[in-house]
């Protein structure tokens, strides 16, 4: 076919560039470009997504067929982005560019809008895309609107449909359960459709996490390889879309999933899909981490460039069985350990059905006048004379049977008709979408906060997914109910940060349940994973770090496993580190190297928060792990060794750093060793050699091994030598 070439056509309008003729629309960051042009028939198509150009004149050049956001009903045999019913009853729709601007939000972030029009009928689909230059990272959504007689019916809506012509294509996505979180699985797509989704309502990502990484051509690895980072910005139901053509053309639809989901759209009523965020590396998984990291705590996470608060929970130590009296002694646990937090979990609250255990008191949010007989604000003033702050958990979105909430507002809980209940956790869920449930779940926040403005910390959970969905709210429109609960759940969380806009709240939702970036600009952290064993962490911390960065990741040391409590303290200190543990049982050697740990983690936690991180060694690849975090001006970085019976296999090769200046000095300074124990020596050193050059720790590094120990670690600070 004729190559097409086309004019460029602007117009400087109120600080935007309007595009009105053909003229390629380029959506640029640092190192990445997307470029679009219109065919012979005026349909948009992508003609480009990949390293950005030198010469942007010579994107004229390029030319595809590959139509950029695909309807159903017309010409195409493939998944469709879109796909609509219209008051005649026509499935179809055809869409043709209809302007586009460009507009610049600040110097580091550009927002283009491309419009496309239906030809016959009044509808409008708008793309969006804002493009955050240093981060290399671009976010890209839709909205969907018509100006029919009565509502139109919407079946498919994706966010975003990107396209692909390599000669192989990579996928790694990440799956799991309760327990066994974001582990990590790598093959190569084929001919056909590979779905990845979640049709769970609330916990979206129990089975299947909502993020993957797409290598194009070979399989990426840390530092080498063309590589797309992607993840949807969605706390529901998500589907990521993977379909290789005839020719070879790999098409990638992410967005809401539409299963049980046709919505039905009323005249001048806008559709709003969720942001589909990606980065696209030409330096391996390593550095399209780190782009999704400096852009999540700057622009997406709340606070994520700000202090996080180190915590002691009372769950491991006290589970249901608790008084007033036994939490005020933890208290003094918390104050001797050096912890800023106390947290009080599960199991204060109700009365007429206490909450002794999961069974009862889900949705009465009062205090437990046996437990508590001086309520919430005694332990708020005996928490502040100890010099911690108090915390609380609550699960406002989830209701137990045996409760006054749901003896009061059955029609609040999503419960089918003519059928028997079915419970998870013995519990259900209310109908987020209904505004009087959205009233009262703010409620159970804001008077609470109101009584007591003195809590520091709100651990918000949501213990079970979605089954019995049916809504007495919704009536006829039950396939809203899906997208109606998570824009309801945002709805609250919008209405509380305008009120409480600076309290750090943590996402949990049965463990990792919930770990997406709609729900992460609402609160400052998540729980990745009821699994606190030390050994499963590092593959379940690891997952998460290709996403988020390390401030988000709350790792608590408990009981749980039958590590050293070294071993544990050190998987935790890889993030937001915290404790849910019995301080009281703690020998007074325990005391004093958890004391300690803390002062240090004090001091580098900035560098392991803010720090730009290096995955070295995959605990998937070898029988270890190790990773580290450098600070901007690479003054500073913090390694963490884990062997993992390395010894069975005899694992002796050096560990290599990243991300040093290879022109300063650099001294290590082993930390977090246990009493009795010496500093590890390194490999053809004496002990007392612990300088070397960044050159010489990048291309040679050092061996890191202890005795015969199945699990031992080290965690290295790392600092310019004098």
């Amino acid at each position: 076919m004729k190559q097409i070439m086309f004019l460029v056509s602007l117009i400087f309008l109120f600080g935007q560039i309007v595009f009105v003729q053909e003229s390629p629309i380029i959506i640029e960051t640092q190192h990445t470009a997307l470029v679009y042009k219109t065919d012979r028939q005026n349909r948009l198509v992508q003609v480009y997504l990949g390293e950005k150009l030198n010469l942007p004149a010579e994107y004229n050049k390029m030319f595809s067929m590959n139509e950029a956001y695909v309807p159903s009903g017309m010409d195409n045999l493939f998944e469709p982005a879109v796909r609509m019913l219209h008051n005649d009853g026509n499935p179809s729709l055809s869409l043709k560019f209809a302007g586009g601007e460009v507009s610049e939000v600040d110097n580091n972030v550009s927002l283009t809008r491309i419009t496309l029009k239906d030809d016959v009928y009044p509808v409008e689909v708008t793309l969006f895309f804002k493009a955050f230059q240093k981060e290399d990272v671009i976010e890209t959504w839709t909205e969907i609107r018509h100006n029919e007689k009565e509502p139109v019916v919407l079946s498919n809506f994706a966010s975003s449909m990107l396209q692909f012509d390599k000669r192989d294509y990579w996928l790694t996505q990440f799956h799991g359960d309760w327990a066994k979180e974001m582990l990590m699985q790598e093959s190569q797509l084929t001919s056909g459709i590979k779905i990845i989704d979640s049709k769970l309502g609330t916990r979206a990502n129990k089975f299947q996490a909502p993020m993957f990484f797409l290598s194009m051509n070979d399989p990426s690895t840390e530092t080498e390889g063309e590589v797309i980072a992607g993840t949807l910005a969605w706390t529901g139901n998500f589907q990521f879309s993977f379909e290789i053509t005839p020719t070879n053309t790999l098409r990638v639809i992410s967005g809401i999933n539409p299963f049980a989901s046709e919505y039905h759209l009323k005249p001048g009523e806008v559709f709003k899909t969720p942001g589909f965020i990606f980065t696209y590396s030409f330096k391996g998984k390593g550095d399209a981490s780190r782009n999704l990291h400096k852009w999540a705590q700057k622009y997406q996470v709340l606070h994520g460039e700000g202090e996080r608060l180190t915590l002691l929970n009372n769950w491991e130590a006290t589970y249901f069985d608790f008084n007033e009296d036994r939490l005020v002694e933890l208290f003094d646990g918390a104050k001797k350990l050096g912890v800023d937090l106390f947290l009080l979990d599960d199991g204060w609250f109700a009365n007429k059905y206490p909450r002794n255990h999961d069974r009862a008191g889900l949705g009465d949010w009062q205090e437990n006048k046996e437990k508590l007989p001086h309520g919430i604000g005694y332990l708020v003033e005996q928490a502040e004379a100890k010099g911690i702050k108090f915390g609380i958990w609550i699960e406002p979105e989830m209701v137990n049977p045996k409760s006054e909430l749901y003896e009061n507002h059955p029609e609040w809980i999503l419960k089918l008709p003519n059928r028997p209940e079915h419970y998870s956790r013995n519990q259900l869920v209310l109908d987020m979408s209904n505004p009087e449930v959205q009233k009262f779940v703010f409620d159970v926040v804001d008077q609470m906060l109101t009584k007591h403005p003195e809590i520091g910390f709100i651990k918000w959970d949501c213990n079970r997914e979605m089954t019995n969905e049916y809504s007495q709210f919704l009536g006829e429109k039950q396939s809203h109910i899906y997208i109606d609960y998570v824009n309801g759940f945002y709805k609250v969380m919008d209405d509380l940060r305008k009120k409480y806009p600076d309290l750090p709240i943590m996402l949990c939702s049965g463990g990792g349940g919930r770990t997406d970036y709609g729900a992460m600009k609402y609160f400052t952290e998540f729980w990745p994973s009821d699994n606190t064993d030390a050994y499963d962490r590092i593959f379940i911390q690891w997952g998460y770090s290709y996403f988020f960065p390390a401030n988000t990741i709350c790792n608590h040391i408990t009981s749980m496993g039958d590590q050293s409590l070294k071993f544990r303290t050190d998987v935790a200190m890889m993030g937001k580190m915290g404790y849910d543990i019995r301080v009281e049982e703690f020998s007074d050697e325990e005391l004093a190297f958890s004391q300690k740990a803390l002062q240090d983690y004090e001091r580098i936690k900035d560098v392991i928060w803010f720090g730009n991180m290096y995955r070295l060694i995959s605990p998937y690849e070898e029988s270890r792990a190790a990773l580290m975090y450098v600070n901007e001006t690479k003054g500073k970085a913090v390694l963490f060794c884990f062997d993992i019976y390395a010894y069975r296999e005899n694992i002796t090769s050096q560990v290599k750093l990243q991300g040093l200046d290879p022109d300063k000095k650099y001294e290590l300074k082993e930390i977090n060793v246990q009493q009795g124990r010496r500093r590890m020596p390194f490999m053809g050193q004496n002990e007392n050699s612990n300088v070397f050059t960044g050159d010489y720790l990048m291309k040679v590094g050092f061996n890191i091994r202890e005795g015969r120990e199945d699990l031992s670690s080290h965690v290295y600070e790392i600092s310019v030598a004098d």
